[in-house]
């Protein structure tokens, strides 16, 4: 299987980098390939100018993208499954991974309007994992709901609501204060769910 690692941290020497090595590590002993797409080392444009607004709005699904919006949609053409590794700032992802949600999944690619329908459109991923370590324990994401909006708003909007057949998010909490014991546990989990996907 080939996956698009789309990674969102500003830091390579961060617990989520730490992460993704671990993740993939596990991918390439399942026999998997990979590409990641580092937004910070890339320097994704995360903001929509007026010019991909007015193409949005303008619902024509033929009208041309940016390059870099296109780019981004032929690392997903190519791909089998999507796998987004970021950390939780402020219950939800970084403001980088965000901006990429708002100009990649365009209208005519990632879904369109038919009869006053949304509808997707070209997106054919069968598969999609969401990998986010979070300073606060699961446990208290859980209580306080805060879980299940970031579950609601990645899972359901973005990732299912494009037409992705299936996806999962595995939150990596307990990262604050710092225990060796929990971030020993987290790294193991995802190198766990890098073998196993």
């Amino acid at each position: 299987m080939r996956v698009y690692v789309v990674f969102a941290h500003p830091s390579n020497k961060s617990f989520t980098h730490e992460v993704l090595e671990a993740f993939t590590r596990g991918l390439l002993e399942a026999g998997h390939t990979f590409d990641i797409g580092d937004l910070y080392e890339m320097n994704f444009k995360t903001d929509m100018d007026l010019l991909q607004y007015n193409r949005e709005t303008g619902l024509d699904p033929n009208a041309p993208v940016p390059g870099d919006v296109e780019a981004e949609q032929v690392k997903i053409d190519k791909a089998d499954a999507l796998v987004f590794v970021y950390p939780v700032w402020w219950s939800d992802c970084p403001a980088k991974l965000k901006g990429w949600f708002d100009r990649v999944l365009t209208y005519g690619y990632a879904y369109t309007y038919e009869d006053g329908e949304h509808v997707t459109s070209k997106i054919d991923i069968e598969k999609a994992l969401v990998l986010c370590p979070a300073g606060h324990t699961i446990e208290h994401l859980e209580e306080t709901g805060i879980a299940e909006s970031m579950r609601r708003v990645m899972i359901g909007d973005r990732l299912l609501g494009v037409g992705i057949k299936e996806a999962g998010m595995e939150i990596l909490g307990g990262m604050v204060p710092f225990d060796n014991a929990v971030r020993k546990k987290n790294l193991k989990r995802a190198y766990q769910l890098g073998r196993e996907f």
